[in-house]
Protein backbone atom coordinates (compact mmCIF):
# COMPACT_ATOMS: atom_id res chain seq x y z
CA UNK A 1 0.00 0.00 0.00
CA UNK A 2 1.10 3.59 -0.76
CA UNK A 3 -0.45 6.74 0.81
CA UNK A 4 0.22 10.30 0.39
CA UNK A 5 0.71 12.35 3.94
CA UNK A 6 0.87 16.57 3.96
CA UNK A 7 2.28 18.02 6.85
CA UNK A 8 5.28 15.37 7.19
CA UNK A 9 7.78 17.70 8.48
CA UNK A 10 5.44 18.77 11.09
CA UNK A 11 4.93 17.17 14.67
CA UNK A 12 1.88 14.82 14.33
CA UNK A 13 3.24 14.73 10.45
CA UNK A 14 6.86 13.33 11.16
CA UNK A 15 4.92 11.16 13.87
CA UNK A 16 2.28 9.75 11.83
CA UNK A 17 4.97 9.26 8.52
CA UNK A 18 7.39 7.03 11.37
CA UNK A 19 3.89 5.01 12.04
CA UNK A 20 3.33 4.09 8.71
CA UNK A 21 6.49 2.86 7.65
CA UNK A 22 7.07 0.84 10.89
CA UNK A 23 3.56 -0.60 9.64
CA UNK A 24 5.22 -1.46 6.18
CA UNK A 25 3.41 1.12 4.14
CA UNK A 26 5.10 3.10 1.56
CA UNK A 27 4.49 6.91 2.39
CA UNK A 28 5.21 9.94 -0.22
CA UNK A 29 5.10 12.85 1.25
CA UNK A 30 4.23 16.45 0.29
CA UNK A 31 7.59 19.21 1.63
CA UNK A 32 7.60 22.71 0.83
CA UNK A 33 10.73 24.28 -0.44
CA UNK A 34 12.64 25.47 2.29
CA UNK A 35 10.92 23.67 5.05
CA UNK A 36 12.53 22.16 8.03
CA UNK A 37 13.23 18.75 7.13
CA UNK A 38 14.80 16.77 10.51
CA UNK A 39 11.55 15.09 11.28
CA UNK A 40 12.26 13.59 7.97
CA UNK A 41 15.66 12.20 8.28
CA UNK A 42 16.43 8.59 8.29
CA UNK A 43 13.06 7.35 6.92
CA UNK A 44 12.70 5.99 3.70
CA UNK A 45 10.00 7.87 1.49
CA UNK A 46 9.06 9.52 -1.92
CA UNK A 47 9.35 13.26 -1.24
CA UNK A 48 7.22 15.69 -3.42
CA UNK A 49 8.95 19.37 -3.21
CA UNK A 50 5.26 21.46 -3.48
CA UNK A 51 2.78 23.22 -1.51
CA UNK A 52 -1.21 22.75 -0.88
CA UNK A 53 -1.42 25.58 -3.76
CA UNK A 54 -0.15 23.28 -6.91
CA UNK A 55 -3.59 21.34 -7.53
CA UNK A 56 -2.20 19.84 -10.62
CA UNK A 57 1.25 18.75 -8.85
CA UNK A 58 -1.04 17.33 -6.03
CA UNK A 59 -3.59 15.25 -8.44
CA UNK A 60 -0.31 14.04 -10.06
CA UNK A 61 1.17 13.21 -6.66
CA UNK A 62 -1.78 11.70 -5.03
CA UNK A 63 -2.17 9.46 -8.11
CA UNK A 64 -1.46 5.84 -6.96
CA UNK A 65 -2.12 6.45 -3.34
CA UNK A 66 -4.85 4.50 -1.17
CA UNK A 67 -5.02 6.73 1.53
CA UNK A 68 -4.35 10.39 1.91
CA UNK A 69 -4.08 11.74 5.39
CA UNK A 70 -4.04 16.13 5.22
CA UNK A 71 -2.32 17.13 7.82
CA UNK A 72 -0.79 19.92 7.02
CA UNK A 73 -1.90 23.34 8.29
CA UNK A 74 -0.34 27.03 8.96
CA UNK A 75 -0.61 26.96 12.95
CA UNK A 76 -0.17 30.84 14.27
CA UNK A 77 -1.57 33.13 16.52
CA UNK A 78 -0.50 36.13 15.49
CA UNK A 79 -3.09 38.68 13.82
CA UNK A 80 -0.42 39.37 10.67
CA UNK A 81 -0.21 35.88 9.63
CA UNK A 82 -4.13 35.62 9.28
CA UNK A 83 -3.62 35.71 5.37
CA UNK A 84 -1.84 32.83 4.92
CA UNK A 85 -3.37 31.17 7.42
CA UNK A 86 -6.47 31.13 5.54
CA UNK A 87 -4.49 30.47 2.21
CA UNK A 88 -3.40 26.86 3.57
CA UNK A 89 -5.65 25.81 5.99
CA UNK A 90 -8.94 26.88 3.95
CA UNK A 91 -7.78 26.99 0.40
CA UNK A 92 -5.25 24.31 0.83
CA UNK A 93 -7.81 21.63 1.79
CA UNK A 94 -10.40 22.75 -0.72
CA UNK A 95 -7.24 21.81 -3.39
CA UNK A 96 -6.49 18.67 -1.34
CA UNK A 97 -10.01 17.69 -1.99
CA UNK A 98 -10.19 18.50 -5.72
CA UNK A 99 -6.81 16.47 -6.11
CA UNK A 100 -8.03 13.36 -4.18
CA UNK A 101 -11.34 13.06 -5.95
CA UNK A 102 -9.36 13.47 -9.15
CA UNK A 103 -7.34 10.42 -8.43
CA UNK A 104 -9.57 8.29 -6.93
CA UNK A 105 -8.14 7.64 -3.37
CA UNK A 106 -10.14 5.17 -1.07
CA UNK A 107 -9.60 6.91 2.14
CA UNK A 108 -8.94 10.67 3.14
CA UNK A 109 -8.09 11.24 6.75
CA UNK A 110 -8.50 15.16 7.64
CA UNK A 111 -6.95 16.48 10.11
CA UNK A 112 -8.77 19.14 11.68
CA UNK A 113 -8.47 19.87 15.82
CA UNK A 114 -10.64 20.45 19.02
CA UNK A 115 -10.25 23.92 18.12
CA UNK A 116 -12.77 23.52 15.42
CA UNK A 117 -15.14 22.19 17.71
CA UNK A 118 -15.47 24.94 20.42
CA UNK A 119 -16.28 24.64 24.30
CA UNK A 120 -19.06 23.79 25.92
CA UNK A 121 -21.01 27.50 27.19
CA UNK A 122 -21.42 25.66 30.43
CA UNK A 123 -18.10 24.71 31.20
CA UNK A 124 -19.03 20.67 30.58
CA UNK A 125 -16.67 18.42 28.64
CA UNK A 126 -16.97 19.02 25.35
CA UNK A 127 -17.53 15.88 22.28
CA UNK A 128 -18.06 15.77 18.59
CA UNK A 129 -21.43 16.39 19.45
CA UNK A 130 -20.23 20.09 20.36
CA UNK A 131 -21.20 22.72 17.92
CA UNK A 132 -19.97 26.64 17.40
CA UNK A 133 -19.93 28.89 15.20
CA UNK A 134 -17.19 30.35 13.48
CA UNK A 135 -18.30 33.45 15.09
CA UNK A 136 -17.88 31.80 18.46
CA UNK A 137 -14.09 31.20 17.66
CA UNK A 138 -10.91 32.42 19.31
CA UNK A 139 -8.36 33.34 16.50
CA UNK A 140 -7.91 33.08 12.37
CA UNK A 141 -6.04 29.80 13.32
CA UNK A 142 -9.48 28.31 14.93
CA UNK A 143 -11.84 29.98 12.30
CA UNK A 144 -9.58 28.33 9.36
CA UNK A 145 -9.85 25.26 10.50
CA UNK A 146 -13.95 25.49 11.50
CA UNK A 147 -13.63 26.15 7.55
CA UNK A 148 -11.80 23.68 6.42
CA UNK A 149 -13.77 20.80 8.44
CA UNK A 150 -16.89 22.32 7.25
CA UNK A 151 -15.39 21.62 3.88
CA UNK A 152 -14.98 18.25 5.00
CA UNK A 153 -18.11 17.31 6.07
CA UNK A 154 -19.49 18.49 2.77
CA UNK A 155 -17.38 16.62 0.75
CA UNK A 156 -18.02 13.55 2.62
CA UNK A 157 -21.71 14.53 1.24
CA UNK A 158 -20.68 14.85 -1.75
CA UNK A 159 -19.71 11.55 -1.66
CA UNK A 160 -15.61 11.59 -1.03
CA UNK A 161 -14.46 9.03 1.66
CA UNK A 162 -13.38 11.86 3.94
CA UNK A 163 -12.96 10.65 7.45
CA UNK A 164 -12.38 13.88 10.18
CA UNK A 165 -9.95 13.74 13.63
CA UNK A 166 -9.13 16.21 16.08
CA UNK A 167 -6.38 15.84 18.01
CA UNK A 168 -6.37 17.84 21.22
CA UNK A 169 -3.16 18.54 22.61
CA UNK A 170 -0.07 16.14 21.56
CA UNK A 171 3.01 16.26 23.66
CA UNK A 172 6.28 13.65 22.95
CA UNK A 173 9.27 13.71 20.78
CA UNK A 174 10.46 14.91 17.80
CA UNK A 175 8.29 18.38 17.93
CA UNK A 176 11.35 20.39 16.01
CA UNK A 177 9.39 23.86 15.81
CA UNK A 178 8.47 23.71 18.81
CA UNK A 179 4.60 23.82 19.49
CA UNK A 180 2.41 25.86 22.21
CA UNK A 181 2.50 22.95 24.31
CA UNK A 182 6.45 21.54 23.90
CA UNK A 183 7.33 25.02 24.19
CA UNK A 184 5.86 24.73 28.03
CA UNK A 185 7.89 22.08 28.32
CA UNK A 186 11.15 23.63 26.95
CA UNK A 187 10.18 27.00 28.60
CA UNK A 188 10.43 24.61 32.29
CA UNK A 189 13.35 22.98 31.21
CA UNK A 190 14.88 26.32 30.76
CA UNK A 191 13.98 27.96 34.20
CA UNK A 192 11.69 30.31 32.04
CA UNK A 193 8.02 30.21 33.76
CA UNK A 194 8.69 31.61 37.14
CA UNK A 195 4.39 31.56 37.20
CA UNK A 196 1.29 29.80 36.00
CA UNK A 197 -2.07 30.93 35.12
CA UNK A 198 -5.09 28.80 35.73
CA UNK A 199 -5.81 26.79 32.79
CA UNK A 200 -6.66 23.83 31.72
CA UNK A 201 -5.61 20.85 28.50
CA UNK A 202 -6.35 18.05 27.30
CA UNK A 203 -3.21 16.09 27.04
CA UNK A 204 -2.45 13.11 24.39
CA UNK A 205 0.85 10.93 23.22
CA UNK A 206 1.33 12.44 19.81
CA UNK A 207 2.21 8.66 18.84
CA UNK A 208 -1.01 7.75 20.21
CA UNK A 209 -2.09 10.77 18.11
CA UNK A 210 -0.16 9.46 15.05
CA UNK A 211 -1.87 5.79 15.37
CA UNK A 212 -5.38 7.81 15.52
CA UNK A 213 -4.33 8.48 12.15
CA UNK A 214 -4.05 5.02 10.55
CA UNK A 215 -7.00 3.68 12.77
CA UNK A 216 -9.31 6.25 11.56
CA UNK A 217 -8.12 5.23 8.16
CA UNK A 218 -9.04 1.25 9.27
CA UNK A 219 -12.19 1.92 11.28
CA UNK A 220 -13.70 5.50 10.55
CA UNK A 221 -17.08 6.11 9.26
CA UNK A 222 -17.17 8.53 6.32
CA UNK A 223 -18.94 11.66 7.31
CA UNK A 224 -17.48 11.48 10.89
CA UNK A 225 -15.15 13.22 13.15
CA UNK A 226 -13.32 11.55 15.85
CA UNK A 227 -11.02 13.50 18.86
CA UNK A 228 -8.36 12.21 19.31
CA UNK A 229 -7.48 13.03 23.03
CA UNK A 230 -6.65 11.75 26.43
CA UNK A 231 -6.39 13.56 29.80
CA UNK A 232 -7.83 16.84 31.12
CA UNK A 233 -5.12 18.16 32.82
CA UNK A 234 -4.86 21.70 34.39
CA UNK A 235 -1.06 23.86 33.48
CA UNK A 236 -0.97 23.32 37.20
CA UNK A 237 -1.13 19.85 37.61
CA UNK A 238 1.51 19.66 34.02
CA UNK A 239 4.24 21.72 35.53
CA UNK A 240 3.75 19.43 38.78
CA UNK A 241 3.97 16.52 36.28
CA UNK A 242 7.36 17.61 35.34
CA UNK A 243 8.84 18.79 38.46
CA UNK A 244 8.68 14.83 39.46
CA UNK A 245 10.14 13.60 36.13
CA UNK A 246 12.83 16.56 36.14
CA UNK A 247 13.55 17.37 40.00
CA UNK A 248 13.38 20.72 38.73
CA UNK A 249 10.94 22.99 40.50
CA UNK A 250 7.76 24.20 39.22
CA UNK A 251 6.10 27.91 39.58
CA UNK A 252 4.36 27.84 42.76
CA UNK A 253 2.51 30.86 42.01
CA UNK A 254 -0.14 31.69 39.65
CA UNK A 255 -1.16 35.35 38.44
CA UNK A 256 -4.63 36.86 37.01
CA UNK A 257 -5.75 36.32 33.23
CA UNK A 258 -5.35 40.11 32.65
CA UNK A 259 -1.48 40.00 33.29
CA UNK A 260 -0.61 38.05 30.57
CA UNK A 261 -3.21 39.76 28.54
CA UNK A 262 -2.10 42.85 29.33
CA UNK A 263 1.36 42.47 28.19
CA UNK A 264 0.13 40.51 25.06
CA UNK A 265 -1.32 43.63 23.66
CA UNK A 266 1.57 45.69 24.21
CA UNK A 267 4.22 43.03 22.72
CA UNK A 268 1.78 42.15 19.73
CA UNK A 269 0.64 45.95 18.44
CA UNK A 270 3.70 47.88 20.13
CA UNK A 271 6.92 46.08 20.20
CA UNK A 272 7.32 43.57 17.95
CA UNK A 273 6.38 46.15 15.47
CA UNK A 274 9.27 48.12 16.03
CA UNK A 275 11.45 45.35 17.11
CA UNK A 276 10.35 43.53 13.74
CA UNK A 277 10.05 40.01 15.32
CA UNK A 278 7.14 37.75 15.86
CA UNK A 279 5.36 38.53 19.69
CA UNK A 280 6.83 36.34 22.78
CA UNK A 281 2.68 36.18 24.10
CA UNK A 282 0.18 36.91 21.64
CA UNK A 283 -3.09 38.60 22.31
CA UNK A 284 -5.09 35.32 20.79
CA UNK A 285 -3.10 32.81 22.63
CA UNK A 286 -3.50 35.21 26.46
CA UNK A 287 -7.54 34.89 25.39
CA UNK A 288 -7.56 30.96 24.41
CA UNK A 289 -6.04 30.95 27.78
CA UNK A 290 -8.61 31.75 29.41
CA UNK A 291 -11.06 29.25 29.06
CA UNK A 292 -9.87 25.37 30.50
CA UNK A 293 -10.02 23.53 26.81
CA UNK A 294 -11.33 20.16 28.20
CA UNK A 295 -12.52 17.06 25.66
CA UNK A 296 -13.97 13.84 25.79
CA UNK A 297 -12.30 11.15 23.68
CA UNK A 298 -14.51 8.40 24.51
CA UNK A 299 -15.74 8.25 20.96
CA UNK A 300 -12.56 7.50 19.61
CA UNK A 301 -11.10 5.04 22.36
CA UNK A 302 -14.76 3.08 21.79
CA UNK A 303 -14.67 2.82 17.67
CA UNK A 304 -11.07 2.94 16.58
CA UNK A 305 -9.36 1.32 19.57
CA UNK A 306 -7.62 4.91 19.97
CA UNK A 307 -4.27 4.32 22.75
CA UNK A 308 -4.86 5.85 25.75
CA UNK A 309 -0.62 5.74 27.04
CA UNK A 310 0.19 7.93 30.04
CA UNK A 311 1.03 11.15 29.65
CA UNK A 312 3.74 10.86 31.99
CA UNK A 313 5.39 9.01 29.95
CA UNK A 314 4.93 11.32 26.35
CA UNK A 315 5.69 14.16 28.83
CA UNK A 316 9.13 12.67 30.08
CA UNK A 317 9.86 11.70 26.18
CA UNK A 318 9.61 15.08 25.07
CA UNK A 319 11.78 17.14 27.68
CA UNK A 320 14.49 14.21 27.08
CA UNK A 321 13.76 14.79 23.19
CA UNK A 322 14.35 18.51 23.55
CA UNK A 323 17.38 17.78 25.85
CA UNK A 324 19.15 15.30 23.44
CA UNK A 325 18.91 17.62 20.42
CA UNK A 326 20.34 20.49 21.70
CA UNK A 327 16.84 22.54 22.79
CA UNK A 328 18.36 23.13 26.00
CA UNK A 329 21.56 24.22 27.44
CA UNK A 330 23.45 21.67 29.67
CA UNK A 331 24.95 22.38 32.97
Amino acid sequence: MQVFVTGGTGFVGGNLIRELTSAGIKVRALVRKGSDERNLVGLEIDKVQGDLNDEKLLTNAISGCEWVFHVAAHYSLCLKDSPLIYQANVEGTKNIFTASRLAGVKRIIHTSSVAAIGLESDGKIADESTTTTVDQLISDYKKSKFLAEQLAFQAAKDGLPVVIVNPSTPIGPFDVKPTPTGDIVLKFLRRQMPVYVHTGLNLIDVRDVAKGHILAAKKGKIGERYILGNKNVTLKEILDILEKLTGLPAPKNSIPHWIPLAVSYIDELIVSKILRRNPTVTINGAKMAMHPMYYSSDKAVRELGLPQSPIEKALKDAADWFRANGYVESN
